[in-house]
């Protein structure tokens, strides 16, 4: 038994037909970028609103460990009222 080579270029006919790819630059990458202007970064640092919630925000929880934490039910109903129709 004889066994014939195989035509390898009739088995790859399409890679003679593809066309050559020029090498396409590399797009740019964008970055985000931000930018925060003076009057902004003078408002950030004579701020006392950091601070001012600090402090309330460790009084509540001083008030929470302690027990003495209320909250008022009629408020927030109200408050969440505001906040969905509004």
């Amino acid at each position: 038994m004889k066994i014939n080579p195989i035509n390898v270029q009739a088995i790859n006919t399409y890679n003679k037909q593809a066309r050559p790819v020029k090498n396409a630059e590399t797009p740019k990458s964008f970055a985000d970028h931000i930018e925060i202007s003076t009057k902004a970064k003078e408002m950030q640092a004579n701020s006392t609103y950091a601070n001012e919630r600090a402090e309330r925000v460790k009084k509540i929880k001083e008030d929470i460990d302690a027990g003495n934490y209320k909250v008022d039910a009629k408020q927030v109903a109200e408050d969440m009222l505001k906040f969905f129709r509004g």
